[in-house]
């Protein structure tokens, strides 16, 4: 049996490794809900040092594919579009993979876009405390080039905050569109910079899609995936020998 997080995936196996669609099966990955869940936004702010009155959040590995690069610079578009809108960008994670001049790079592209005095950068965190990154944040960003799943996703809405992301790969499954946030069909950075302020500029709106990302991550426990794996196991034990084999 293959098992694999979004349909998306499943289809690939099929289209490009002849896989059996019989033999595929769907698990979304879950979120620890005892860690991730909705907090208070003041507090959060307070034990991160945060002065700004908003906050956009990168969490992930320093590499390409994750685009931290494109984050950085929707900031720095932002502040030319939006000068009136106080916000910070917090970039945790570290170099991973072909990433090792990444932190070097976006400290560069940070100062040559002149918001270096707002961008912060974190070592990866703890689980505890990336809990305490995503409550602070009105906004996740996710302009990853491809994601399988994208679990620091799931995470953020667990913690009742909306997520803007590139709609790729398991993204497309992992936000809902309009809903818990926004999928962009582009990694442009004025475009994502126009999405982000039209978002903190509508606090109703940046509440709803909160609220709403709570409850679409709340129900996405690791429970859940573990018991879908359990009834494949399941399945599996019942089925004859000679049909396994086969």
């Amino acid at each position: 049996r293959l098992i694999v997080p979004t349909p998306a995936e499943a289809r690939q196996l099929v289209e490009l490794y002849a896989a059996s669609p019989a033999k595929v099966s769907i698990v979304p990955h879950g979120v620890d809900r005892g860690r991730f869940s909705p907090g208070d936004r003041t507090v959060a702010r307070a034990a991160l040092g945060v002065t700004r009155r908003h906050v956009l959040a990168f969490v992930g590995r320093l590499q390409p594919l994750k685009a931290p690069d494109v984050a950085v610079l929707t900031l720095a578009e932002l502040r030319r579009r939006r000068p009136d809108l106080d916000v910070e960008l917090l970039v945790v994670g570290g170099a991973s993979g072909n990433g090792g001049g990444e932190p070097a790079r976006l400290h560069r592209l940070a100062a040559t876009n002149g918001v270096a005095g707002r961008v912060r950068f974190l070592a990866p965190q703890p689980h505890d405390r990336l809990a305490t990154i995503y409550r602070a944040a009105d906004l996740v960003l996710m302009p990853s080039w491809s994601e399988s799943f994208g679990l620091v996703a799931l995470e953020a809405q667990a913690c009742g905050t909306p997520v803007v992301a590139a709609g790729v790969g398991g993204l497309l499954h992992a936000v809902g569109d309009g809903t818990t946030g926004v999928l962009l069909a582009n990694h442009q950075p004025d475009c994502w910079a126009d999405t982000v302020a039209r978002l903190l500029s509508n606090p109703r709106r940046l509440a709803a899609m909160g609220a709403a990302a709570a409850r679409f991550a709340g129900a996405n426990g690791w429970d859940r995936a573990a018991a879908r794996l359990l009834e494949i196991y399941g399945d599996l034990v019942r089925e004859p020998v000679l049909e396994q084999m086969g």
